[in-house]
């Protein structure tokens, strides 16, 4: 369980929401805050540097934010970050320096670390996406169960209940997405692992791993 902890899967120097990860063991556990982070931690930014925009909106002026991009409650968005033509920041979020959010993407109550890059058809909710981070085209993350139930991380034969009706995917620092790959309810993927297109992928997947498909997972020399 080590290896899925907040202290090894996140550099957390590339990250604005550093102190308030720290507060935490499991990455899964920060999701139920995100949104009274974002307001405690807007009180702490610079005028200068942030343009405040409606509730709680926070967007870096050296941001570079689409006019036809949508950008709901508590979102801050940090210098650099690219928000492109119709993206959709429900709310909740927190987008990382030079991040990108792409032309159709969604983000609802996430974190995304600096350089991020959900750059192309993506659905991102209830998620930690970490540094360097990125989702290949139409890649999404599954939140809720078919059946509604609480979910569980499950690592080999180990279970991990979380208390969470919503959980999407937790990815560790320069993990790499396959184009079309649906990340199950629970997803864990530890840093530097590469998962093949296509894949639906459930589960704990090892630090420094190639995810081929559900059983045939190879570690990366």
């Amino acid at each position: 369980m080590e290896n899925i902890t907040i202290q090894n899967m996140y550099n957390l120097k590339e990250t604005i929401a550093a102190a308030y990860l720290e507060r935490f063991t499991y990455p899964w556990e920060a999701l139920g805050g995100i949104g009274d982070y974002i307001k405690e931690l807007a009180s702490t930014l610079s005028e200068e540097e942030y343009e405040k925009r409606g509730e709680n909106i926070w967007i870096s002026k050296e941001a570079v934010v689409a006019p036809t991009a949508y950008i709901g409650e508590n979102v801050i968005i940090c210098k650099g970050a690219e928000i492109r033509h119709c993206a959709f920041l429900r709310g909740n979020a927190i987008v990382g320096e030079n991040a990108v959010v792409g032309n159709s993407t969604e983000l609802k109550n996430v974190i995304l670390f600096n350089r991020v890059q959900v750059p192309h058809y993506n659905y991102v909710g209830d998620s930690i996406l970490g540094f360097k981070s990125h989702m290949g085209a139409g890649s999404i993350t599954s939140n809720v169960k078919s059946d509604k139930t609480l979910v569980v991380v499950k690592d080999k034969e180990k279970e991990y209940e979380t208390g969470l009706k919503k959980f999407g995917a937790m990815l560790g620092d320069e993990v790499e997405v396959g184009c079309n790959s649906v990340l199950n309810p629970g997803t864990v993927i530890g840093k530097n692992s590469n998962i093949y297109p296509t894949s639906c992928v459930r589960g704990v997947i090892p630090a420094n791993s190639i995810y081929k498909k559900q059983g045939e997972i190879a570690e990366k020399f």
